[in-house]
């Protein structure tokens, strides 16, 4: 990328700097608390969470920013941010490197900026609109590995149908299609790895805009493909969805049908 946009420098220097913070806490005894949902939080979610709003704001005080730990700041924009200070946390929580920030920027209902960092590993993805992805700033494209080498993840969301289609997929789609089914247990790296090439798929089941707004838009500029999960056209926000590199994108989406009419959901 010759030279970035103002907006995509500000994530950087966002994802940066919580970056930092989640360095300072990993490998720690670090107290987890238990949400609503059922889900955990740390204090480094909460601190990484007010420096990425601090850096954005400090630059774009008119836009919006949707974190997962505070909700919605700021007032009414078309610019929303949509940020995961922590995406992984019980990863982080546990001292496993599997975990990023993920700060995504969508302008009208279009994501336009993302940006995924692992700190753990100075691992640094980012894309900006119709300029490419980019891993520790050399370019990456997806991989053009059939299913008999592919690997692939799913992530799922708290959804009982969810629940119960990851577990299916996750059990029993490698017996006959792919040479590897994982949960990473952090889906903005699950799409990333797929972004540059290290995974061929990923099906997102029911997460949050924050946990792949910005790891769905890298594999795009990267030159993959997204499709809702019956393979028509996907469109942010929905939540449901497969992102591959195109090479077996079809058997992915029959396959899935057939998984959803088998469990009658």
């Amino acid at each position: 990328m010759k030279e970035k946009s103002k907006e995509l420098e500000v994530a950087i220097k966002a994802a940066l700097e919580a970056g930092k913070v989640l360095e300072k806490y990993f490998e720690t005894e670090i107290l987890k608390t238990l949400k609503k949902d059922k889900s955990i939080a740390t204090l480094a979610d909460k601190e990484s969470e007010e420096v990425i709003k601090k850096v954005i704001f400090e630059a774009f005080p008119e836009h919006s920013i949707l974190g997962e730990e505070t909700g919605m700041n700021g007032g009414v924009s078309d610019y929303v941010w949509h940020v995961d200070p922590v995406d992984g946390t019980r990863n982080f929580a546990n001292a496993i490197p599997l975990f990023a920030v993920s700060i995504a920027l969508v302008y009208k209902e279009e994501i336009i900026i993302g940006v995924v960092y692992n700190p753990s590993t100075r691992s640094f993805f980012y894309a900006s609109k119709g300029e490419g992805a980019y891993f520790n700033d050399k370019r990456i494209f997806v991989s053009k590995d059939d299913a008999k080498n592919g690997m692939l993840t799913v992530s799922r969301g708290k959804n009982v149908n969810d629940e119960i289609l990851f577990r299916d997929i996750l059990y029993f789609f490698p017996k006959k299609h792919v040479s590897s089914v994982r949960d990473l247990g952090c889906a903005a790296l699950d799409l990333v790895y797929v972004a540059r090439g290290g995974l061929e798929a990923n099906i997102q089941l029911g997460l949050n805009t924050y946990d792949f707004a910005a790891g769905v838009f890298i594999i795009l500029e990267a030159g993959g493909k997204v499709t809702a999960l019956d393979g028509s056209p996907w469109k942010f926000p929905d939540n449901h969805f497969i992102a591959s590199n195109g090479v077996f994108h079809d058997l992915l989406v029959e396959e899935v049908k057939k998984q959803k009419q088998k469990l009658n959901i």
